[in-house]
């Protein structure tokens, strides 16, 4: 009776331990905590995880090796994901509800990682200084009439050299290197730290147009929507907006690849797809579902086709370009 016991025992123990999953999140908590509670009521799955900024989690998996918890990453920018990738911290996984829900380009073309959310890099204007009709393409920043009336975030951050990545896939290095450095002859001010300090320029007046991720337009107009503030799609066309995700990847060492791969298909299916989305004002990656009333009154627009991949393939020559064209 004591060994039965004993199996028994160990045996349930094994159970509870196959039904969790561990995620290392570059997303704040409260960005991803709804979706996980989700996930866990619809499953059972439990979800363990941590945040911290996308360097230090990639140390941290680099470091653990095959010791890792982590089944799970999810961190924002397909830069970052191609990144993992390119170090082997993501394995490649097959899974047609993942094919099925998120469109090619905003998934890696070897399963490495899958978009669950998409924000666009786009045109943000003060409505007191320019007219729509002003406004063309990102390349068009670069023409002389803008001189002294643009704003730029830092090129530091991933954002924009995501931006630029995909435009030396588009143009080439050269007339991308041309265009980058008619954005710094336009510039009214230094590169700014972020995004939110960026709009509050714009909107004051100091500049009259900048690049920035909508949601940092979405959560400015939510805290002051008398702002003078709009969003303008770009290269509408030709190529389209650009835009990048927030998304994830099984970890290579993953000790439970099936629950990880299910909690990806459900952050990407119709029912969790607003929550993952609507909580950052972000848009929802699978197309059969809409964004929340905020973001929709922003407009449609055409995304980018290109395979987001292009701006981790091409990191390393955008940030080398930025740095020759004088864009700090």
């Amino acid at each position: 009776m004591v060994i039965t016991y004993c199996f028994v025992s160990l045996l349930v123990i094994n159970v509870a331990q196959a039904e969790q999953v561990v995620v290392y999140s570059a997303r704040i908590e409260e960005l991803i905590k709804p979706m996980f509670d989700a996930f866990t009521r619809e499953t059972g799955i439990q979800v363990k995880f941590t945040t911290d900024k996308e360097g230090a989690l990639l140390a941290r998996l680099k470091a653990e090796g095959k010791r890792t918890p982590a089944d799970v990453l999810i961190t924002a920018d397909a830069g970052n994901l191609w990144e993992a990738a390119r170090a082997g911290l993501l394995k490649s996984v097959s899974s047609s509800i993942l094919e099925a829900n998120i469109p090619a380009h905003l998934r890696d073309p070897q399963g490495h990682w899958f978009g669950l959310s998409v924000r666009a890099r786009t045109i943000v204007y003060n409505t007191q200084k320019v007219k729509p009709s002003e406004l063309s393409t990102y390349e068009d920043l670069a023409d002389p009439k803008w001189k002294g009336r643009l704003c730029l975030r830092t090129s530091k951050k991933v954002y924009n050299q995501s931006l630029v990545a995909m435009m030396i896939a588009e143009h080439g290095e050269a007339e991308t290197e041309r265009i980058v450095k008619g954005w710094v002859d336009n510039l009214a001010t230094e590169p700014l730290s972020d995004d939110t300090r960026t709009l509050e320029f714009v909107a004051a007046g100091r500049c009259d147009v900048a690049l920035v991720n909508t949601y940092y337009y979405g959560r400015l107009m939510e805290s002051n929507s008398n702002l003078p503030l709009a969003i303008f799609w770009p290269n509408q066309k030709n190529s389209g907006v650009h835009v990048n995700i927030s998304g994830a990847g099984v970890t290579q060492f993953s000790k439970n690849e099936h629950a990880a791969i299910k909690l990806l298909e459900f952050l990407s299916s119709e029912k969790a797809q607003n929550l993952f989305a609507d909580v950052n004002m972000e848009y929802p990656v699978n197309p059969k579902v809409k964004p929340s009333k905020i973001v929709a009154a922003w407009g449609e627009f055409k995304q980018n086709p290109m395979n987001l991949a292009k701006a981790g393939e091409l990191q390393t020559a955008a940030i080398k370009l930025m740095d020759r064209a004088g864009y700090r």
